[in-house]
């Protein structure tokens, strides 16, 4: 169980060693619960679902008439991942690092900490993603290409945005989470967001942030990159699907449709809808909310798009964090505290174990992630 320290117990020197740390944009752009705390493992946090409200005509009367009932609903994010990364150290090895008038030890046990906040700060990060681009409303955009290709056009951004807008949702807090390839372009090619007196900033031009372009806060995140669609063939729909309808039968074809694949249906070039629930066989899939935007008559052939990297742009109530610390119970740790990651501004929970002649470490957190607002997310695909 003792590490092996052999190619750092020579130089005995201040380690000098950075950590190097993959770029986060979900985490700083969605909703965070951070607390949960009436919320065991596999254990499930509600939130509130109001739903649409009908309007209806004024009748004067001598009494005043009762109020509509509302049926009300809730949705829940499982709290399914409890997930740790765990180190241990000997006495004789704490010993043999502060060795000499320097001591690496401490040096070594905070780069440890920091590949461990890392860890888990990209898985949780990788989930938020995933939720995000397989809980999307619809897609925009071209499968291969990445976004921001042709120079001093933003029409990219313009056309996330109408999505959003077409589905409601609200003006301010919006953030779009974007990959490698399409930063690249928005700092090599889009030169009015670089030329100070169009841009109003020097920000992009000195340090290569962006920051908000008409109204999305733009972010970049590492584990955006391309997903391979389902394979399935030869659907066509059964019944036809009214407008705001998102459950969609299909019958005749065979193969997968996934989560995540882009659809469309004959006839119609303009919507390209983001699937949520997707079926191994013929039956019923699941398109993101507000559902079908025009009516999908019945016979209609279904197409899978081609494989894409999905770039995200989103509300941030859109897609929700929710984690706290695991509880311990009566455990035997000596000792636990709440280290705030600065890169993610994640909390997790340290402890330390003492043990026969050696003390192990768990770096741990308990949280789930989840799409909560598919109208409130479109997918830009490169």
């Amino acid at each position: 169980m003792a590490n092996t320290l052999t190619a750092i117990l020579p130089i005995l020197q201040d380690s000098a060693n950075m950590i190097a740390r993959e770029l986060v944009g979900f985490i700083p752009a969605c909703f965070r619960n951070v607390s949960a705390a009436r919320a065991g493992l596999n254990q499930t946090v509600n939130y509130p679902i109001v739903p649409s409200l009908t309007a209806q005509n004024i009748t004067p009367a001598n009494v005043s008439p009762p109020g509509a009932d509302v049926v009300q609903q809730a949705g829940s994010i499982v709290m399914s991942n409890m997930r740790k990364v765990s180190w241990n150290w000997t006495g004789e090895e704490r010993r043999a690092l502060n060795n000499g008038d320097i001591a690496p030890y401490k040096d070594i046990i905070g780069q440890t900490l920091q590949q461990a906040m890392r860890t888990l700060a990209n898985e949780i990060e990788a989930s938020l993603w995933t939720a995000a681009y397989t809980g999307s409303s619809r897609a925009y955009g071209t499968p291969g290409a990445a976004p921001f290709g042709t120079a001093n056009d933003l029409s990219d951004f313009a056309n996330v945005q109408k999505i959003l807008d077409d589905n409601g949702a609200p003006q301010t807090d919006r953030h779009i989470v974007i990959g490698g390839a399409a930063m690249l372009n928005l700092r090599g090619k889009q030169s009015v967001l670089f030329k100070v007196n169009e841009a109003g900033t020097s920000e992009t031009l000195r340090q290569g942030t962006i920051g908000e372009v008409m109204g999305l806060q733009v972010h970049n995140s590492f584990p955006i990159a391309q997903i391979t669609k389902g394979g399935g063939s030869g659907y066509v729909t059964s019944g036809s699907t009214p407008v705001g309808v998102g459950q969609i039968a299909l019958v005749t074809g065979s193969g997968t449709v996934l989560a995540g694949d882009v659809v469309t249906f004959a006839g119609d070039a303009v919507n390209k809808y983001v699937v949520t629930v997707g079926v191994a066989a013929p039956g019923t899939i699941t398109i993101g909310a507000p559902g079908a935007r025009v009516v999908i008559p019945t016979g209609n052939a279904l197409t899978i798009g081609a494989n894409y990297t999905p770039n995200i742009a989103m509300h941030r109530n859109a897609v929700h964090l929710v984690m706290r610390a695991p509880d311990p119970g009566d455990d035997s740790a000596s000792d636990t505290v709440e280290v705030t990651d600065d890169m993610s501004g994640l909390v997790f929970q340290l402890a330390r174990y003492g043990q026969y002649m050696m003390s192990s470490f768990e770096l741990r957190v308990l949280y789930g992630t989840k799409a909560v607002k598919s109208d409130f997310i479109a997918t830009l695909m490169g």
